[in-house]
């Protein structure tokens, strides 16, 4: 069974910083591609960073425009978790963040969502 349970996120003003975990069971980040997407009632979701396996060349990340410089992607493979770190947060970046599993060819996994909620 896969699981990704998502944490951290909370009521932050603007300019603030948030750290979001993702605790997966069932698969291994470290070989699994992670990211973490967004999404606003009515808007579409969107990725917002993602960190790829490492298990058979070096992870690399990719990060949302409206997010670079501002958020980061990170894993803890011993904790089989990923991290995203948020800082000047923006009323923006006010959603639902969802942690994401996948591999090639195999169905994505989701978490349940933690709200992050940025007043101005």
């Amino acid at each position: 069974q896969v699981q990704l349970v998502e944490s951290g996120g909370g009521l932050v003003q603007a300019g603030g910083s948030l750290r979001l975990s993702c605790a997966a069971s069932g698969i291994a980040v470290g070989i699994w591609n992670m990211a973490w997407y967004r999404q606003t009632p009515g808007k579409e979701r969107v990725m917002v960073a993602r960190i790829t396996g490492e298990d058979l060349a070096p992870a690399t990340t990719d990060y949302l425009d409206a997010v670079k410089d501002r958020f980061s992607i990170s894993r803890d493979n011993p904790n089989n978790s990923i991290y995203l770190q948020m800082n000047n947060l923006k009323p923006e970046d006010t959603a639902v963040y969802y942690c994401t599993a996948s591999v090639p060819y195999a169905r994505a996994y989701w978490g349940q969502g933690t709200q992050v909620t940025v007043s101005s």
